[in-house]
């Protein structure tokens, strides 16, 4: 209408933009749409719900009924012919409506404004739908996931276990060493599955271990309260963000297989820095903030005392491990990592293990063949009722061996030379190519030879060498007698 002030009718309507006609209708009727008449709201059509309403509305009071639900009920009481399935549409619209209306009051979440250096949280997830498998085994497994809330930097490490403390701290303090500063803050869920199956007392310590934590670190210990996830928002919904660019990567690597447990971690380790890069800028002006790292580490692990029992072993949360046969009746240390135990007498570490998890409330063994041997080749009719036999064997082709030779052998004999391949497997510290030797005799249909295993693993006659004794110039002796004249 400015336009056409100064302008014919055509010229303006091309410089505000709209056809001729538009501005024709707009000047034979300047009023806004909202100030004309409207359109007609009356039925055309009687409203095919009107004599089951009432019944309608007392469903309505059932707390989480569905509207299908509902219209089948109807058709229950009132037949098909009376409620067709053509007002099925119909019902769902007007329900919908009338809790929109007359409904309960819905959940809202609050947008939260974070404060730059303010606050970093953890959290644990399950990654069993990535489908990942080690040297082709499914892996089940969880990652730790630790994210800055205002820059969002983050760290994600694999756990293999549950979400213990161990877990908890090492990957916490290798985020906050990885990132060089503190947050003020470190939030995290109730960790109430960290600690679900344990008694009050070991619920306490698990807290006083986690507050410790935070102490040493500076930060302030918050968790949101039990079972309200959404309270911690800013870590569980990066989980799903997390976990679908692992998927995506993996779909582009064209495989989801890998050769061992590092290579799946350098995986993970390289696709979070690489959306770390992303928010660099961000990240830098978040990390001025933060406070500074103390001077140390402070405790990753769990720490129990055990003792070594007459069978050269220890009991560790259901587990038996084996340990040199030198430390039976001794107390030792064991410092639990989610992934490895050490085992320490006094200041001095002995052993390390891998930990092995057993669903509660089974029991196992984790038994190192080369701690037992020396013992069994003294008493190899031992072997055959050991508790832990199964778990002896250090591949399948020994367990097969066993089985071969009791089957073929006497009693003794059967045990002897079970007990002869696993010492060869120990003093050769051959236990994979013996295995291939051991499966291609049995294989062939006859027992492996253990003297010829024996030579070929561990020869006894070492190869001669021709040696030359130049013989002795006799010029030497000369100048050794001229200088004693000198003398």
């Amino acid at each position: 209408m400015v336009e056409r002030r100064h302008h014919t009718q055509s010229v303006a309507a091309a410089k505000a933009g709209i056809s001729e006609r538009s501005a024709r209708r707009i000047e034979n009727d300047p009023r806004l749409p909202s100030q004309k008449k409207q359109g007609r709201h009356w039925r055309t059509r009687a409203d095919p719900l009107e004599p089951f309403w009432p019944r309608i509305e007392e469903l309505l009071k059932i707390d989480g009924i569905l509207a299908v639900t509902i219209f089948e009920t109807l058709q229950d009481e009132f037949g098909e012919e009376a409620v067709p399935d053509k007002i099925r549409r119909t019902l769902e619209r007007r329900v919908a409506r009338w809790r929109a209306l007359h409904g309960e009051e819905k959940e809202i979440f609050f947008p939260q404004r974070h404060e730059i250096g303010r606050q970093g949280l953890s959290d644990f997830t399950v990654c069993d739908d990535l489908k990942v498998t080690i040297a082709g085994e499914p892996f089940a497994h969880r990652l730790y996931h630790f994210r800055l809330a205002c820059s969002g930097w983050e760290h994600a490490a694999v756990v293999l276990g549950g979400e213990s403390f161990a877990a908890l701290s090492e990957h916490l303090q290798d985020a906050l060493w990885k990132l060089g500063g503190v947050p003020a803050e470190h939030r995290s869920d109730s960790l109430s599955a960290a600690y679900k199956n344990l008694d009050a007392d070991a619920q306490q310590d698990f807290t006083r271990s986690y507050n410790d934590l935070c102490r040493h670190y500076g930060m302030i210990a918050t968790r949101n309260n039990r079972g309200e996830a959404h309270e911690n928002g800013s870590i569980e919904g990066p989980h799903g963000h997390l976990k679908r660019r692992l998927d995506q990567a993996l779909r582009r690597r064209g495989s989801r297989d890998f050769d061992s447990l590092g290579a799946w971690r350098g995986f993970v380790e390289a696709e979070v820095a690489k959306q770390n890069r992303r928010k660099a800028r961000l990240v830098d002006e978040e990390r001025r903030l933060l406070a500074r790292l103390p001077s140390h580490r402070t405790t990753d692990f769990a720490m129990i005392a055990v003792d070594v029992s007459r069978n050269g072993t220890v009991p560790i949360e259901r587990v038996i491990y084996s340990v040199p046969s030198r430390l039976v009746g001794r107390r030792l240390h064991a410092h639990l990592f989610d992934d490895r135990i050490d085992l320490f007498l006094g200041p001095d570490k002995v052993m390390t293990t891998p930990r092995v998890r057993i669903p509660h409330p089974q029991r196992g063994h984790h038994i190192d063949f080369r701690h037992m041997i020396a013992n069994l080749r003294r008493k190899p009719g031992a072997l055959r009722n050991l508790v832990y036999r199964d778990a002896l064997f250090p591949a399948h082709a020994y367990r097969r061996a066993w089985q071969a030779f009791d089957d073929q052998l006497d009693a003794r004999q059967a045990c002897r030379d079970t007990v002869a391949l696993l010492d060869i497997a120990a003093r050769g510290d051959c236990v994979d190519a013996l295995a291939l030797r051991i499966d291609a005799a049995l294989d062939a249909g006859r027992l492996p030879d253990v003297a010829a295993l024996r030579q070929e693993f561990l020869p006894t006659v070492r190869a001669r060498h021709e040696v030359t004794i130049p013989p002795p110039d006799p010029r030497g002796y000369n100048s050794l007698l001229t200088s004693m004249e000198v003398r």
